[in-house]
């Protein structure tokens, strides 16, 4: 049989790989029933239902005709490494590293750091968007997580903050 689409085909793939081992993962866990369930049920239903619709999405690759064959395009690089270094920076700020030294920043720094990193990831970087997008963002979370849902965990930086 041969691909039809290539990018179906792999994406197809994909999703059928993180649920095959969500569903997977889920097994180490308590499944328990529909009434009363238990920390696996929704990691297992989440993996089956993204399973197969991964398996009908790379089935269907194989079978739909597209004009070109729809093949993948080059790695994109630059994109993976910043949403992965604003994420990864994003942890380091908002609870530090004591044993390299790294104090806690909070949540507003990282923030703020997050978004001017992930910002990086695009086409076209401009400053003041990221400031306003990084300044709703951080009173949306405020609002939600400390005020909404009273979460304890660190605002600001120590030194400001107390």
């Amino acid at each position: 049989m041969r691909i039809k689409s290539q990018k179906d085909f792999f994406a197809g793939l994909l999703y059928l790989g993180v649920g095959v081992g969500f569903a997977w993962g889920a097994t180490n866990y308590t499944i328990g029933n529909g009434a009363r369930m238990g920390p696996g049920y929704f990691p297992l239903l989440l993996g089956i239902i993204l399973a197969i619709i991964g398996g009908i999405v790379a089935f269907k690759a194989l079978v739909v005709e597209t004009p070109d064959g729809d093949p993948v395009g080059k790695f994109a690089w630059k994109p993976l490494f910043f949403i992965i270094m604003a994420n990864f920076l994003f942890g380091i700020l908002l609870g530090g590293v004591p044993s390299l030294g790294i104090p806690a920043m909070g949540m507003i720094v990282a923030i703020y750091a997050l978004t001017i990193v992930a910002a990086m990831a695009g086409q076209e970087f401009k400053w003041i968007e990221v400031i306003i997008l990084g300044t709703i963002l951080a009173i949306g979370s405020w609002f939600a997580f400390v005020w909404g849902l009273k979460l304890q965990f660190q605002v600001w930086p120590s030194f400001i903050g107390g």
